[in-house]
């Protein structure tokens, strides 16, 4: 018996050749995944992304003036009067368990 004499400092593309790998199940099942067709979004959507980023803003500006007046546990509630939409913060009061 032989030794086969290996080639030194040859490439991956020498090294393969013309080599190619056979089909076999593993690659026979998968296919391609089927994208959904999706519409695009109305550039006229009810709440934009600007009113959104204004919301968030302001959201976060109440978050921060909470936080400077000591008040960590808020719940915001939503409320409507006539034309408008009120968000208001409301502190929590933590339930302490009685033994």
């Amino acid at each position: 018996m032989s030794k086969a004499k290996i080639k030194r400092g040859l490439s991956d593309q020498d090294m393969v050749g013309k080599w190619q790998e056979t089909a076999t199940f593993e690659h026979g099942i998968e296919e391609p995944p089927m994208l959904k067709p999706t519409q695009p979004a109305k550039k006229e959507s009810f709440f934009s992304t600007e009113l959104q980023e204004k919301v968030a803003k302001n959201l976060l500006e109440i978050k921060l003036s909470l936080f400077q007046q000591g008040i960590l546990d808020y719940d915001i509630k939503v409320s409507r009067d006539d034309n408008k939409v009120i968000l208001t913060a409301v502190p929590t009061t933590r339930k302490t368990g009685g033994k």
